[in-house]
């Protein structure tokens, strides 16, 4: 009887345990140097805005792909159709840019926790934090394309 009760214990235990792990997917912070090892085959996505990209440049291989308009709105659909077109398969991991960390984390937080996306990063002190510490950029020829 005993033997049965622990079972049963540790059956509801490592249901509870294994449920958490699987579902409770968050969005990853990145430092400068994590992003220089991981970015090769993750698709890196940078969210400003134009004329950031043209002010600093962009991360050599990201994509530039704005997020939210002047307004601070966005077209989620849209974005995330263009996004699918970029991605080299539905599983591969996104990383995502912005100045300072705030809305590439506003954004990712969208995709773990809303769309229960998975394997998402963000830059967590943005494009700044890449270029103090001297990593290079490229300039941005197009909205999608860099030179």
């Amino acid at each position: 009887m005993l033997k049965k009760l622990l079972f049963k214990y540790i059956f509801i235990f490592a249901f509870i345990f294994t449920n958490q792990a699987v579902f409770a997917e968050e969005l990853i912070d990145l430092t400068s140097a994590e992003l220089s090892k991981l970015q090769e085959n993750a698709l890196v996505i940078d969210i400003r805005t134009p004329p950031e990209w043209k002010n600093t440049g962009i991360i050599p291989g990201s994509q530039p792909l704005r997020f939210f308009n002047d307004d601070g709105g966005y077209d989620l659909d849209a974005w995330l159709a263009e996004v699918k077109k970029l991605q080299k398969s539905p599983d591969q991991a996104i990383i995502l840019i912005c100045r300072s960390g705030y809305r590439s984390g506003r954004v990712g937080n969208l995709l773990v926790h809303k769309l229960k996306y998975s394997d998402v990063s963000h830059l967590s002190k943005g494009i700044y934090s890449w270029i103090q510490e001297n990593h290079p950029t490229a300039k941005v020829c197009t909205a999608t394309k860099t030179c």
